[in-house]
C-alpha cells in the first residue's frame, strides 16, 4: 500500500504540498496575530504564549492545528516516506515505518494544542516530549529524503 507515495506523480503531489503548506503557517500567524506553539516543547512556555491570546486568537490557533496542522504532516510524512522508498530500495523498506512514526506524533502533538488552547484539558507537560520527538523524526525525514533526491538526481544526470 505504502509502494503508492514511492511513485513519481505520488512525490511530487506530496512535495508540492509540503511546500504550500508549510508556507501557510506564516500567513496564518501573521494574518490572525498569533504565535504558534507548534515549535515551543516547554510546558510553562507554552502555557504561557497560550495564557497571553485573545480568545479570538486562541480560536484562530485551534482552527489553523485542525485544518493546515493535520494536512501538514500527512503531506510531509508521504513525502518522506515515499522518498525513502523511492530511492533507498531495501532499506527504504526498514526506514518507511520509523518515518511513518512522525505523523501520528504531530497529530497527538496538535491535539494536545488544541486541549490546551480550548481549555477542555491540560496535557501540555507532554509537549515536553512529542515536540522534540517529532522534530527529530522530521529532520531525520528531511535528510533522508534530500540525500535520496541528490543521489537520484546525480545518477538522473550522468545518463
Amino acid at each position: 500500500m505504502l509502494d503508492v507515495l514511492a511513485q513519481r506523480r505520488s512525490l511530487w503531489i506530496a512535495f508540492v504540498a509540503t511546500v504550500l503548506l508549510a508556507l501557510t503557517f506564516p500567513q496564518l500567524e501573521a494574518h490572525y496575530d498569533i504565535s504558534l506553539v507548534d515549535a515551543l516543547s516547554d510546558p510553562t512556555q507554552v502555557r504561557a504564549v497560550i495564557e497571553d491570546m485573545t480568545p479570538e486568537q486562541r480560536r484562530a490557533h485551534v482552527w489553523t492545528t485542525a485544518t493546515v496542522d493535520v494536512a501538514y504532516p500527512l503531506a510531509y510524512g508521504s513525502l518522506f516516506v515515499g522518498s525513502v522508498l523511492a530511492f533507498f530500495g531495501r532499506l527504504g523498506r526498514f526506514l518507511a515505518p520509523v518515518l511513518l512514526v512522525v505523523v501520528p506524533v504531530d497529530l497527538v502533538e496538535g491535539v494536545v494544542q488544541i486541549l490546551a488552547l480550548t481549555n477542555t484539558y491540560d496535557f501540555v507537560d507532554g509537549k515536553a516530549v512529542l515536540t522534540p520527538l517529532k522534530f527529530a523524526l522530521a529532520f531525520t525525514g528531511l535528510a533522508l529524503t534530500v540525500l535520496g533526491w541528490l543521489v537520484w538526481s546525480v545518477r538522473w544526470l550522468r545518463r
